[in-house]
């Protein structure tokens, strides 16, 4: 397939500069594309590589100039090329279709229409699947569950008993949800588990990456809002309540009873000790440690996690403690030297 130029700034609502005639042949990555593609550009950091770049045009910010080639001036030049990789990219994924015969569906369970569900998945009793979700091969849907409709499952994905999935819920490989809250007492000198009779709810529009584990609460519910997103490798405990709209990245944990508002942004491995709350709009940076909650609309980074600011000054200030412990050593034999001279 070939585009114009022009028919690529139609699709993008977005404005050429150059030469609209420009024949485009494929879409790649800044680095990879060769003559006949388009590119982005989305971070001012990488501008140089507008000058190394072979792709015949660029999709850029607006305020982006002398890029030596064709360009095409949009609001956001990632979300752009999304759209144009779909001109030429064929992300089309063939989703199981009707009712796999190795399938398990109990017969008490309730498949709306459209619903497909792929071999050796497991549907248990008194279980409700909406309409046009798609389950795949593997999966496991325990008793009493509800999943909404057009929800898709990808394999050996595992909705627990009595967990509640919204509508248009996408759930990643190996992910499970409603497993057993870690939570025991010792008795006699052994750990006994303390039984976790809770739920969890995950509302409509969340996407989970794969091998998340989000634990069911204890008495009530664990909570994952409203369009939030979870990557890869993502630990929730029981009790956890999470906004809308919000961001948790791979390999984060959050502990037990943690409340996190809306449009909170988890980066990777950060790790959140439980019974604490992230204010709407908190930012907690990459391997944060935080160990208190977190005010609205802040961003907290270090361990333990400070405001960042504060926290750069003390990672600065860590930098230079090999110089420092120099200059002190250098002080002590001055003092003493002084001293010695004082005849103290």
């Amino acid at each position: 397939m070939k585009k114009t130029l022009r028919e690529i700034a139609v699709l993008v609502k977005g404005e050429v500069s150059g030469d609209p005639d420009t024949v485009i042949k494929g879409a790649k990555g800044i680095r990879e594309a060769e003559e006949g593609d388009v590119t982005f550009l989305s971070n001012r950091r990488y501008v140089s590589l507008l000058k190394e770049t072979k792709a015949s045009a660029v999709l850029v910010p607006r305020d982006v100039t002398g890029a030596g080639r064709p360009v095409v001036r949009v609001q956001d030049p990632s979300l752009a090329f999304a759209q144009v990789v779909g001109l030429f990219v064929s992300s089309e994924i063939r989703h199981p279709q009707g009712i796999h015969k190795s399938a398990v569906i109990s017969k008490t369970a309730r498949l709306g229409k459209g619903v497909a569900v792929g071999a050796c998945a497991v549907i248990g009793d008194g279980a409700v699947v909406g309409e046009e979700t798609v389950i795949y091969g593997g999966c496991y849907v325990g008793h009493d569950a509800r999943i909404g409709k057009g929800c898709l499952l990808y394999p050996n994905v595992s909705i627990r008993e009595r967990v509640q999935i919204g509508e248009r819920v996408f759930i990643q490989s190996g992910t499970v949800i409603g497993s057993e809250g870690f939570g025991y007492v010792r008795v006699d000198g052994a750990h006994k588990l303390i039984p976790q009779v809770g739920t969890v709810v995950v509302e409509d529009d969340v996407e989970i990456g794969a091998n998340v584990t989000i634990d069911r609460a204890r008495f009530d519910k664990t909570l994952i809002g409203r369009g939030t997103k979870i990557d890869n490798l993502v630990q929730i405990a029981h009790n956890v309540v999470i906004g809308a709209n919000s961001i948790i990245v791979a390999q984060a944990g959050i502990s037990g009873s943690t409340h996190i508002g809306r449009d909170v942004t988890i980066a990777g491995q950060a790790g959140l000790v439980g019974h604490i709350e992230i204010g709407d709009g908190a930012i907690c940076a990459a391997q944060a440690g935080v160990i208190s909650s977190v005010a609205p609309r802040t961003m907290v980074s270090g361990y333990p996690a400070r405001p960042h600011r504060e926290a750069m000054k003390v990672y600065a200030a860590m930098q230079r403690l090999p110089q420092l412990l120099k200059e002190i050593a250098e002080l002590k034999k001055k003092i003493k030297a002084l001293e010695e001279r004082l005849g103290k």
